[in-house]
């Protein structure tokens, strides 16, 4: 079992950037790719971005690209999510969640931490 814990997020306006983090641990995870998914308020969880284990591969929601960013460090056994020109849309809970590969993390995620709550304002 994977441990999975985000941080990163707040309250920022309209335009603003965030940069969440999650950190794994409990087991080694650099070979599973991991990912992002929200949650917003009256809406179901809904995949955001994901990556492979060696990074060669990412895949990310139509309504975030060209704005977020996803990466990781396996080093350290954390994934990232740099989030440019927020809008109010992009209010929720962000979860890190983690996958035998990117096609398990968009479809069917193994698990998922309690989430970091984002909130953009106008």
């Amino acid at each position: 079992q994977v441990q999975l814990v985000e941080s990163g997020g707040g309250v920022v306006q309209a335009g603003g950037s965030l940069r969440l983090s999650c950190a794994a641990s409990g087991r080694t995870t650099s070979t599973s790719a991991m990912g992002w998914f929200r949650q917003a308020p009256g809406n179901e969880r809904e995949f955001v971005a994901t990556i492979s284990w060696d990074s060669a591969l990412t895949y990310y929601a139509d309504f975030v690209k060209g704005r977020f960013t996803i990466s990781r460090d396996n080093a350290k056994n954390a994934v990232y999510l740099q989030m440019n020109s927020l809008t109010p849309e992009d209010t929720g809970v962000y979860y890190c969640t983690t996958g035998l590969n990117t096609g398990i993390v968009r479809t069917r995620p193994n698990s998922w931490g309690q989430g970091t709550q984002v909130t953009v304002s106008s």
